[in-house]
């Protein structure tokens, strides 16, 4: 865990976005993910998001033979990247689970511009929707675990992942522990509604937070794409289409404590979020 200091707040906190095409094949995607950090140090970015499954991915279902340990070769890519470029990075990826389970567990990795890991958010809801049975595969993340909160820029940097966006809890959560801007990586599945799910729910939960949502999809068969950055006010400021692609963009930190003040939300509510365990 890193013991620096926390920077001083800038103006704006530049994010590159990358929508990457992810395969099966773990060394070329661990390619992909090296041109995306470049194009991240080109655009000199703080933060670069990847999506779900960046490690490796398959559209029938990722499992255990998907799973590499925190030591292994993904994150480790990242840390080198990361160091050598001065970008942080969350990025999505899948674990062996723990003891004797034979399932992996779906996890989002944060990582900071001097390659030290931060923190991993372990997926709490599985998708077992929509006809998908998750849960057959992947382990879930304790819901009562300590939220993955990284800061960037003086931002904080709440993590969520895919499904878990249909939860309004989580994000709320994440809020509680300090988030400013909400990091959503996906691998949303295709289908009839799903694009138009998938965006409706990034910008009610920018509303309701009254944080941003940086909300990163992977491109390909089977996934929606359709990445998107939503203001704190609800306002989208970046949309992408299905395609491969990597964007950049400054979310403003002085536009959310506007927007927090003109719209006091959070501190005029009545429930807390209580994990269910």
């Amino acid at each position: 865990m890193s013991s620096r200091p926390e920077p001083p707040q800038r103006p704006s906190v530049r994010v590159t976005v990358a929508q990457l095409q992810v395969s099966d094949d773990h060394t070329a995607n661990r390619q992909v993910v090296e041109d995306a950090f470049r194009t991240a140090a080109r655009a000199r970015a703080d933060l670069l998001v990847l999506p779900e499954y960046a490690s490796g991915f398959d559209p029938r279902g990722v499992g255990v033979e998907h799973a590499e340990p925190l030591d292994g070769p993904f994150v480790a890519m990242l840390r080198a990247r990361a160091a050598a470029t001065g970008v942080a990075v969350l990025a999505g990826t899948t674990l062996p689970a723990d003891g004797d389970d034979p399932r992996a567990v779906n996890a989002v990795v944060g990582v900071d511009a001097a390659g030290d890991v931060v923190g991993v958010y372990r997926k709490v809801h599985l998708y077992d929707a929509f006809g998908q049975h998750e849960s057959e595969r992947l382990a879930p993340g304790p819901a009562d675990a300590a939220p993955l909160v990284m800061d960037v820029g003086g931002l904080r940097f709440g993590v969520l992942t895919c499904y878990d966006l249909r939860f309004p809890e989580s994000a709320r959560r994440l809020v509680d522990a300090g988030a400013q801007v909400l990091v959503v990586p996906a691998a949303w599945a295709a289908g009839e509604l799903k694009a138009v799910h998938w965006r409706t729910l990034a910008i009610a939960r920018a509303i309701e937070n009254t944080a941003a949502v940086v909300a990163v999809g992977q491109a390909g068969r089977a996934v929606t794409g359709r990445s998107l950055v939503v203001a704190p006010d609800g306002v989208v400021g970046l949309e992408m289409d299905t395609e491969p692609q990597v964007r950049t963009v400054d979310v403003d930190g002085a536009a959310l404590l506007r927007v927090r003040e003109q719209n006091p939300s959070l501190a005029n509510r009545r429930y807390a979020v209580v994990p269910v365990v």
